[in-house]
This record gives C-alpha cells, sequence and structure tokens, in this order.
C-alpha cells in the first residue's frame, strides 16, 4: 500500500480506529470513571510519569489536560475502549509528533490488569500502528518504556519492535531519574509485522 504524504499530520487530526475486541477513540470526558477506576492499581500505574488519580475529579482534569493538548495538535489521546462492555480500560497516545522527519511515537500507556495478556494491547497496537504508517506516513514508530519495566519491553519484543538501546538517566519520573529503553519499527518492517500481528489476533 502506498505511503500518503506526512503532512496528512499537519494539523493532527483526533480519530477513531476500530478493531474487533478494541476502539480506539479521543479520550473525553465521558471516559473519567472507567479512567479513574483502572488507574486505582498500583502497577498498572507504577512507571507513568503522573501520579495516578486519587478523586474522580482529578481523573477528569488529566482528561481535559490532554483534551488541551489534542486542541493544539500535538499529540492524540486516545481511551482504549473494550468493545464487549463499551468500557474504557486504559489509554495510550501518539506524541513527539515530527513532520519533517516521518515519525511519530506511541507511548503514556496503561491498561487495566484484567486486560494484561489479552488481546487488548495487541490489537491497540496493530491498529495505532496501522493508522501511522499507512495513514499518516510514517517511516518510522518510536516506542519507549522505563528501563525498570521489563514487562513492557517484552511485549514490545513480541509485537516484532526493534530495540534500539538504552538512553540513561534519560527522565525524571516523579522525583526518579530513570533510563529509558528506545524500540522502533520501521516502514519497511511494517508489512510482515502487520501480516503476523493480523494472524495472531484474527485467525
Amino acid at each position: 500500500m502506498a505511503l500518503v504524504p506526512m503532512n496528512a499530520l499537519v494539523p493532527l487530526e483526533p480519530v477513531t480506529l476500530e478493531g474487533r475486541y478494541i476502539i480506539l477513540e479521543p479520550l473525553a470526558e465521558h471516559h473519567a470513571r472507567d479512567i479513574f477506576d483502572a488507574m486505582q492499581d498500583e502497577e498498572v500505574c507504577r512507571y507513568l510519569a503522573w501520579a495516578p488519580p486519587q478523586r474522580l475529579d482529578e481523573s477528569l482534569e488529566l482528561i481535559r489536560q490532554a483534551g488541551a493538548v489534542m486542541a493544539r495538535r500535538e499529540s492524540i489521546v486516545f481511551a482504549q475502549v473494550w468493545k464487549a462492555t463499551g468500557r474504557a480500560i486504559g489509554s495510550t497516545r501518539l506524541l513527539d509528533v515530527r513532520p519533517l522527519d516521518r515519525q511519530v511515537e506511541i507511548g503514556a500507556t496503561f491498561l487495566a490488569r484484567d486486560y494484561w495478556r489479552t488481546a487488548a494491547n495487541t490489537e491497540s497496537k496493530y491498529l495505532f500502528l496501522r493508522h501511522c504508517f499507512e495513514t499518516l506516513g510514517c517511516v518510522r514508530v518510536a516506542l519507549k518504556t522505563d528501563g525498570r519495566n521489563v514487562r513492557s519491553q517484552e511485549a514490545l519484543a513480541r509485537l516484532g519492535a526493534v530495540r534500539e538501546g538504552t538512553l540513561r538517566k534519560h527522565m525524571n519520573v516523579r522525583g526518579y531519574q530513570r533510563d529509558t529503553v528506545y524500540f522502533s519499527i520501521l516502514d519497511t518492517e511494517w508489512p510482515e509485522i502487520r501480516t503476523r500481528l493480523a494472524s495472531r489476533l484474527y485467525a
């Protein structure tokens, strides 16, 4: 499939991406209760850059901040909605948009514990990557994770992402100076990865 020009990223428009199990839709205030519930699990939020909300209104404020970022066309922040229940079970976002370099990053992802090791994360990444490569025209999609987050690194490797290396003491996250591990997928690698993921999800 031919790639479209990268200027499709300017301006960056929120979209809804639908699969068999998951819908990725722009994060909105009606997702607040579900997002709040998912983030009450300390393990779910352990490696996020922001502290988990203690009250529902704090979830609403996080969602409003995400809305402001989307309004400035700096990012797309998605709710991950489990189709069988219609509930938001996590969030993920497209960030570090670099139109001239034809690159973006997928990150700030969290998922309720009950949906770990299900189709949720795989299909979310599949939908997101397909959008980046086949609609936006990216040549590289980066995925980064906390150096301590071995589970995330293993999941990215299973997707077929290539581990590029570690930026040492790269970011201060809630008072901890973390190492950041970078992975990436290139446009030339995407067709094979797409086929493998589709087979895993829909066979």
